[in-house]
């Protein structure tokens, strides 16, 4: 039972970092993250399959700023 005190003491001081991201809510995207930028999903995913990862950097890129731009966090 003494952990838990430690234990809500930890997660309070841990709460303050979420605090700082609330405003993202305000700006919650519209979209599943699954359906957003379908264009930019399609050319990341096919150059993938056709180059590996390592080569389709500018794509992947491309794809994570469309999402940004969706009010995605990633």
């Amino acid at each position: 039972m003494g952990n838990t005190a430690s234990v809500k003491t930890e997660a309070s001081a841990s709460a303050e970092p979420p605090a700082t991201t609330a405003p993202a809510p305000e700006t919650k995207p519209k979209k599943k993250i699954c359906c957003a930028c379908p264009e930019t999903k399609k050319l990341r995913d096919d150059c993938i399959v056709q180059n590996g990862e390592d080569a389709c950097g500018k794509f992947i890129e491309a794809h994570l700023q469309c999402l940004r731009a969706e009010g995605f966090n990633v």
